[in-house]
């Protein structure tokens, strides 16, 4: 799977093609690499996929400079420094549909999904992001090996240095060591001031190349234009895309051409590109007109841009040479960082003296880095925007605050409909989560003689090729894809309904609580809870289940009973329906998993209800998106985050919002899993407020007795062991002796290959799965044959209040259970 990572792949799936990582060639002995050419910036409005409620796109000022992707809600806000967002391209899988003008940026952390309003656009977007992942990839291959000779150059010497000691015999203390090296290390450094006047030249001179390149570019040039040729001066051009204001006369919104080059290269029309991943035009296919403006008949340059190329050249070499010497300096002063940073006996005075002096540095070093090749007034850049994308992680702790100010979760240009709560949602987090650290853990529920543990261990799936399975299926729904057992957990979507479940003791107190403000935080709180699972199970899938596959759980512990149905098969719908002394819980919900390179996407559809006996209220909400970042890496992590929005669709006395917190790329873990809610009355005003992490717990602080309203079970011992299932989990694929003879034949516990899969069987689950698979494909080809459709056993189609497509129970499940019983009934084979 590793060696699989780094090929470079262009595959295609319903239109998506994944665009080859640009080759890069690591020079060594301090060349240059092959290609350092900045390309020029692009800047325009696209269109950027909403990330809740997924309905939609909204439009969006974007800003490709120096390798990195920023964007903003409008052109203006650039100018005044409001970025929403910023990607560097290079760390980004970039996959694209020439069909819909759609590009996709992955970096892991970051998703974007981006549409072009014409196909124009479109290819010049592409053109200039593939220049810019070049170069970004070039430069970081670059500074990477200087700062790696660097550090052979001081190893040796401290090796010397070591041998020298040693003859000597002279083993002083670990700490008389440490601070001989720091006031060494201090006393050598170069001043900090010489290297900004350095780095003020420097400035001076990129200002000065800035306006030399602007006077060639006014004038006329005269070359005859391969099809490389037309990319590179694509990519070379400062292309402003945005539209000049003027009177309304049509319905284009979107981009103009305000440069003569511009517009007869943003004339290609999309016949003219062509079907390779990189979407080079070969020049018979340009319109005759565009061919005729990019290759006047002279071949000469007039003397005048003959003098502005030479004094361009001169000025190049005196900038190249005064960052490489700054570049070399900060590469050295790193490494004797580096090596104080791993001493563990040191004085905090002396590494605050260093980290300062290296910050100072890397400030300069930054702000040169990302200067625009033309005037800008744009604010100054952070220090992780620039001097972070030249060195690993481990550096990064030294470089500042986010670069990542995204709203890429809101849900419209509006506040109140953002994923991001109002000013000061930090502090108060911070100020739940030291109540809810107080509150004791809650009451594990007593033992009810269920197993507590698996038959055995979750398998090692480090031999999967998940990278090729992935990547033949950029932007396809995975749940229509295949996938090797030895990738799933043994239980599948319908028992992850189920699973929703465990905290159902937050319904009962909400029915018995006579406030209605007071039992809406009770019902946001379950609302929270069902996410928590998620903490430990992102390793491993869940089976799709098989058109027709039930799955029933009665828990006289918990005092309520579900069944579940796998309704339809395209798209996949799950309905469950619970009931209790106290409340009624159903929902169908429709899942779709992307996987965009790095990230995979889980996007619900559906609402949930939840009925209570006693007061006659119905609740409804929807559910957030849930993303597993860097899933090809040890580093995964998954995170939810959108906004869920609570109505009593009996009773408009009170609403209920929930945030839940797109973490940032830069923070740390303290803030992530944020969620923060608020229950609101009929004028809009705040009752109640709560909030704390939702792997954590939630506490409320205006309820009439401020307090924890939920925290998560402990974990069972060893629960990394079997799929990270908690106590709860554990029970739901547990299948009884006196159990069996009453489930129909389509319960999920009698599915042979999940069966086997909890066995450890891991092989045997494999070759099953492929049987079952097949089996259905043949059993829907018969139906269709038949001009047949399936019909759900245990639940009809409806229409809620707003029209929309529900699932509903038809009750007869627990009937026909008790009579005639299901092996006394007519059942489907499914397996």
């Amino acid at each position: 799977a590793t060696e699989e990572f780094h090929e470079n792949v262009t595959m295609s799936s319903n239109h998506w093609e994944v665009i080859d990582d640009p080759q890069v060639e690591v020079h060594t002995g301090g060349d240059s690499p092959h290609d350092m050419t900045l390309p020029g910036i692009c800047e325009g409005y696209l269109l950027k996929r909403r990330k809740w409620p997924l309905k939609g796109w909204h439009k969006r000022y974007f800003v490709l400079e120096a390798g990195i992707l920023r964007y903003s809600k409008h052109q203006h806000d650039v100018s005044r420094g409001r970025v929403q967002g910023s990607l560097d391209v290079s760390l980004a899988v970039m996959s694209i549909n020439k069909k819909s003008n759609r590009i996709d940026l992955d970096a892991g952390d970051i998703l974007y999904h981006m549409k072009a309003k014409s196909h124009e656009l479109f290819y010049i977007w592409v053109t200039k992001l593939q220049a810019h992942r070049l170069f970004k990839k070039n430069e970081a291959a670059h500074v990477q090996s200087g700062f790696l000779q660097t550090l052979s150059v001081a190893g040796l010497n401290s090796a010397r240095m070591g041998d020298s000691g040693a003859a000597s015999g002279m083993l002083p203390s670990v700490n008389t060591a440490v601070n001989s090296k720091v006031s060494a290390w201090l006393q050598q450094s170069h001043d900090p001031d010489i290297c900004a006047q350095e780095l003020n030249r420097c400035h001076l001179d990129l200002s000065e190349l800035n306006r030399l390149i602007q006077s060639l570019q006014t004038m006329e040039t005269s070359q005859t234009f391969t099809n490389g040729d037309i990319k590179r001066i694509i990519s070379i051009q400062n292309l402003s895309l945005e539209k000049p204001k003027k009177p309304r006369s049509g319905k284009m919104w979107g981009h103009s051409r305000t440069l003569s080059r511009v517009e007869a290269l943003g004339m290609l029309s999309s016949s003219h590109l062509s079907s390779s991943a990189h979407l080079g035009a070969s020049v018979p296919s340009i319109p005759d007109y565009v061919y005729a403006q990019l290759s006047p008949s002279t071949v000469t340059l007039s003397p005048e841009s003959k003098k502005i190329q030479q004094d361009i050249c001169t000025m190049s070499l005196r900038v190249l040479a005064s960052l490489k010497s700054v570049h070399e300096t900060l590469s050295q002063e790193r490494q004797k960082l580096q090596e104080v940073l791993e001493t563990n006996n040191i004085h905090q005075s002396n590494t605050l003296a260093e980290v300062g002096f290296i910050l100072r540095l890397s400030s300069g070093f930054s702000g040169v880095f990302s200067l625009s090749v033309r005037n800008s007034s744009r604010g100054p850049p952070s220090v992780a925007d620039s001097a972070a994308e030249y060195f690993d992680a481990s550096d990064d702790v030294l470089c500042g605050s986010s670069s990542e100010v995204s709203d890429e979760s809101g849900l419209s240009e509006g506040s109140t409909t953002n994923s991001e709560p109002e000013e000061g949602h930090v502090s108060a987090t911070r100020k739940y989560r030291a109540s809810i650290s107080k509150t004791p853990n809650s009451v594990v529920p007593k033992s009810t003689g269920r197993r507590t543990t698996l038959p055995a261990p979750c398998p090692d799936n480090s031999h999967v090729g998940l990278m090729a399975i992935l990547y033949n299926n950029i932007g396809k729904d995975l749940a229509r894809v295949s996938m090797p057992a030895a990738l799933n957990e043994p239980v599948n979507l319908l028992q992850r309904l189920c699973e929703e479940l465990e905290y159902s003791e937050l319904l009962d107190t909400a029915n018995n609580t006579s406030d209605p403000y007071q039992r809406m935080v009770y019902i946001a709180a379950f609302a929270i809870s069902g996410y928590s699972t998620a903490t430990f199970r992102n390793r491993y899938k869940p089976f799709n289940p098989v058109l027709g596959e039930t799955y029933e759980c009665i828990r006289e512990d918990r005092s309520f009973r579900i069944i579940s149905e796998q309704v339809c098969h395209h798209p996949p719908i799950s309905a469950c329906h619970a009931e209790s002394e106290n409340f009624s819980f159903w929902q169908d919900q429709r899942w779709k998993n992307k996987f965009w390179g790095k990230s995979l996407e889980i996007l619900p559809t559906g609402m949930v209800n939840v009925t209570l006996q006693r007061y006659g209220d119905h609740y409804e909400w929807n559910k957030v998106v849930t993303c597993i970042h860097n899933v090809l890496s040890q580093q995964r992590y998954l995170e939810h985050y959108g906004e869920v929005t609570i109505r009593n669709l009996k009773s408009n006395t009170c609403t209920c919002k929930i945030t839940f917190v797109k973490s940032r790329y830069w923070g740390s873990d303290t803030n992530k899993n944020e969620v923060q809610g608020t229950v609101l009355d009929q004028s809009g005003s705040v009752i109640h407020r709560f909030g704390g992490l939702w792997h954590e717990g939630i506490f409320c602080d205006t309820l009439p007795t401020p307090k924890c309203v939920w925290k998560p079970n402990p974990q069972p011992k060893d629960d990394v062991l079997y799929y990270g299932f908690s106590t709860f989990a554990m029970e739901l694929n547990e299948l009884p002796p006196e159990l069996k003879p009453l489930l129909p034949p389509t319960d999920s516990r009698l599915r042979p290959d999940q069966r086997l899969l909890e066995e450890g069987k891991v092989e045997e689950s494999d070759r099953k799965k492929d049987d079952l698979e097949e089996f259905q494909r043949e059993r829907r080809k018969e139906l269709s044959k038949q001009g047949e459709e399936h019909v759900p056993r245990f639940f009809k189609k409806a229409k809620d209040s707003c029209g929309r497509d529900v699932w509903l129970t038809n009750e007869t499940y627990w009937k026909l259970r008790e009579n005639p019983g299901f092996a006394n009934t007519e059942n489907i084979i499914l397996w």
